[in-house]
């Protein structure tokens, strides 16, 4: 089947009721999208599909066929990181850095919608669970990355 990753058309051979998780890891080798608990409640493994912040440990192949998916592959760079990479850094965010990927995947899905979030709606949009417990430091973090006072 053909999907749409990080703005490229590609041609996958996997189960259409494959989790996109499995299919991001094993068969294209992408791993920048971390599984956590497999049951979508931590959200190591969010991406976007069509600009919606998803699980892709229960997500299956054939949900984003004709959809925009796109990975924390295609975030930023080493050379231009994203707004929220840059602000991730300066902000400390980071401790393990397991569930980060997916952290990143969520806020940056929040500041598309939401580009000025006030800290309820980063509450509200942010449930993607962290060990750690850099929560506020994630919070401080998105509204640096909008442009607001960190």
């Amino acid at each position: 089947m053909e999907l749409n990753i990080n703005g490229q058309s590609v041609q996958v051979d996997a189960d259409p009721g494959m989790p996109l998780l499995w299919m991001l890891r094993d068969t294209l080798n992408m791993t920048g999208t971390k599984f956590g608990c497999g049951i979508a409640a931590c959200g190591a493994c969010t991406i976007h599909l069509d600009g919606q912040a998803v699980r892709s440990c229960v997500t299956p192949v054939q949900a984003a066929v004709g959809k925009k998916m796109r990975t924390i592959e295609s975030l930023g760079s080493a050379d231009k990181p994203h707004a929220l990479q840059a602000a991730w850094i300066a902000e400390q965010v980071p401790q393990c850095g397991y569930c980060q990927s997916g952290m990143l995947m969520a806020a940056a899905a929040l500041l598309e919608h939401n580009p000025k979030p006030t800290d309820s709606d980063i509450d509200a949009a942010m449930t993607n669970i962290c060990r750690c417990g850099t929560y506020q430091r994630v919070r401080a973090a998105i509204h640096r990355a909008a442009g607001g006072a960190a």
